[in-house]
């Protein structure tokens, strides 16, 4: 299973987007994204939201927690 660096690649890749263009989806550098792909820092907790919707894919998938990309949404009770 991927780990949240690898997936952060991964995804960014598929969607052809370079990490400045990612950056700016997130308000952040280009270099925060290359320490985010290198494992060295996390993105804080409404940027990893941010991501996981950019992307269409759940933050389980995202932290490398599943392989299962779908978001999984409860019932209103």
């Amino acid at each position: 299973m991927a780990n949240f660096s690898e997936r952060v690649k991964e995804l960014r890749l598929k969607n052809h987007m370079s990490q400045e263009s990612l950056g700016k989806v997130l308000g952040v550098k280009q270099d925060a994204i290359s320490t985010y792909e290198r494992g060295k820092f996390y993105p804080e907790v409404c940027n990893l939201l941010i991501l996981a919707d950019h992307f269409g894919v759940s933050l389980d998938y995202l932290m490398g927690r599943t392989d299962d990309p779908e978001v999984h949404q409860l019932e209103p009770r």
